[in-house]
Formats: C-alpha cells, structure tokens, sequence
C-alpha cells in the first residue's frame, strides 16, 4: 500500500480508570489497519497514558511495537492491582460481576475519602501508577515519536482551566497530574502549580486536533457513557452518575462549539478552505457500558481489563467496517442529530 492511499487521523481519548482498557481495545484494532496512520493524539487521565505509552512505543518499533506496548502497560497494571486492598468480594465473584460495591476495602476507602483528604491519608503521595509509567515509558521518546504527537490535559487547581501539554512538555508528572483524581491523590505540582485529573476541564482537548494541520479527522473513542437508561437511586448510583456528567460536560461543550462553527459557516457561506474541515467520528457503544459499575474503573483484574480490551476491539472493527469510507471526506458522527435529541446520542457503533 502506498502512502497516499493511507488516511490520516486525529485522535480524542477519554478518560475513565481501568475502562481505560476499551480504549486500549480500539487503539490495538486502529494501530492493526494499514490503512490507518495515527497523527496526533489527545488524551486525558487514563486516555493520557495510552496515548504516551502508545507514542512511546511506536517510536521504538512503529506499530507493532505500539501495542506490544500498550499490552504490556496494561499487564503491568493489572499486576500491580494484585496487591490492592481493593479486591472484589465474595457474592460479585461468585457472580461474575466486575463491580466493587461490595468489596470491603472499597467501601472502606470510599468512607475514608469522605472524612479526610489524601494529604491526611496519603502524604507521601504513593502512586503505583506513577511508578508503572516511569518503568515503562522513556517520555524522551513520546516527545520525539516524528509520527505521533501526543497532547495531554490536566486542570489548573486555582483557576479550573485545562492546560495542556504538548510535545517537549509531556512529563510523567503531566501525566500523572492529568489522571490526579483529587479524593484520592495530593494535586500534582508542575513548575510551582497545582493540577488535577484533566477531566474537570477537558475530557478530552478537542482544540489541538482542530487546530492541526495534520488530519481533518478527529476520531473521538468515548467510554463515559452520556445516557444512562434508568435514573439513580442509591447515594452511591447518585454520586457516580454526578461524577459521569461532570466528567463529559467539557466535552460536550467543546462539542457544541464546534457545532454552532459550522453553522455559521454554513449560513454564511463563509469559506475556510483546508482550515474549515473537521469530520468528526465517535468510536463508542452506549449499549456495552451500561453495564459497567463506576466502581469497576478501580479494578484491574487482568480477565477484567482483557473483557474490556476485546470490547473495544468490537467497537473499534464495527466502526471502521461502517465509517472508514468517509474519512476525509465528511463526519460520521452526526452533531446536529446529538444535540437534537440528548436521550439518544448518534455516531456510536450501535
């Protein structure tokens, strides 16, 4: 195949702790495609590390060994987890639930959370994560990957703003500041400032992949579902589902921005030549998440984290089998239909 016949893309990763897997899914099914070649990726706490490990290893041995890689991250992970308090507990193994809302030491870490800060319970800010992306990724070469670049958020403390890192700027602390989710971890601290999970601000940054000059696609994979068909109950579904709202509202918002762009060049007949082209795509089965308790973001069981990998995989070969064609070509997610009717969010694989 010759390289003008390959399709450039923009990618937009969610974040969403070890759902961060179905991401790792789709991103070993689009790194597979020859037809495919990945230019720039934006990601967000867990969307953020596979981003880096992803550009990491695509520099040292392109894409097979972007996903050896990814693989392997997410086995160091699940490892790691072995050694977790947080395990699941007797009635969910038995049923073959993946949750962790019965799990002793989740319920007693959550009622922690609630009482003390982690600067209380967690002063010298131990992070198994941080310790995996240090083994794991060289950051010298996600920053050098020429292929890939890679653009990863995180939140402002004091002023709430997303900043965002870019090549020569993606550390493992901008990193580990993007996924700082604040009950859990001290904030991380980046040139004498303070940053939390970037998924307060952006969940993930479209602007780098709009502005870029590199591919008019941005290929957003979301696993934070925007409808949940039944409302909550409990405190705990009360919470989660606050948490899940509050994690897609700066997408969404970046979304009808967008949205309310093209229409106005449309009305206008306004012509941005190259620079007014963004066909955007969403990688993302509102069905298959459903059934994902929030409390299942914190567990890495690898027969878990393989279960999600497989379903992203799914996702990942449904879209491409029903969308690739329009690559380049016009978006095959479809903004005016989404924002017309929210109970039924379009461009998904259904």
């Amino acid at each position: 195949m010759s390289e003008t016949d390959v399709k450039r893309i923009n990618l937009a990763l969610q974040g969403g702790g070890s759902h961060g897997a179905l991401t790792w899914g789709v991103l070993d099914r689009l790194l597979q495609d020859e037809r495919l070649q990945i230019a720039e990726i934006s990601g967000t706490s867990a969307g953020a590390m596979n981003a880096a490990v992803l550009a990491d290893g695509y520099h040292r041995g392109g894409r097979d060994g972007a996903r050896a890689s990814l693989e392997r991250f997410w086995r160091a992970v699940s490892k790691a987890a072995l050694f977790s308090p947080i395990q699941r507990g007797p009635l969910d193994r038995a049923l073959g639930r993946y949750s962790l809302d019965n799990s002793p030491g989740y319920l007693f870490a959550e009622g922690l959370s609630r009482l003390f800060s982690p600067y209380q319970l967690n002063p010298m800010d131990i992070n198994p994560l941080r310790r995996i992306l240090e083994e794991q990724v060289d950051f010298d070469n996600v920053n050098g990957c020429r292929p890939i670049t890679v653009h990863v958020t995180a939140t402002h403390v004091n002023t709430g703003r997303a900043r965002i890192f870019s090549r020569g700027e993606v550390t493992a602390d901008a990193v580990m500041a993007s996924a700082c989710l604040p009950q859990l971890y001290p904030a991380v601290e980046i040139e004498g400032e303070a940053y939390w999970d970037g998924g307060f601000s952006a969940n993930p940054a479209l602007m780098p992949l709009i502005t870029s000059r590199e591919s008019p696609d941005i290929v957003i994979v979301q696993i934070n579902p925007i409808v949940r068909h039944e409302a909550p109950r409990s405190a705990r579904e009360i919470i989660n589902r606050v948490n899940e709202i509050s994690f897609n509202t700066a997408l969404i918002k970046e979304l009808r921005a967008i949205a309310l762009m093209q229409q106005i060049v449309a009305e206008k007949g306004i012509d941005l030549g190259a620079a007014g082209r963004t066909y955007l795509h969403l990688i993302h089965t509102d069905a298959e998440v459903q059934d994902l308790a929030a409390s299942s973001k914190l567990n890495a069981e690898w027969a878990y984290l393989s279960l999600l990998f497989e379903r992203g995989r799914g996702w990942a070969e449904v879209w491409l089998a029903q969308n690739f064609d329009k690559l380049g070509r016009e978006s095959s997610f479809d903004l005016e239909h989404f924002f017309d009717d929210p109970v039924s969010p379009s461009g998904g694989c259904a």
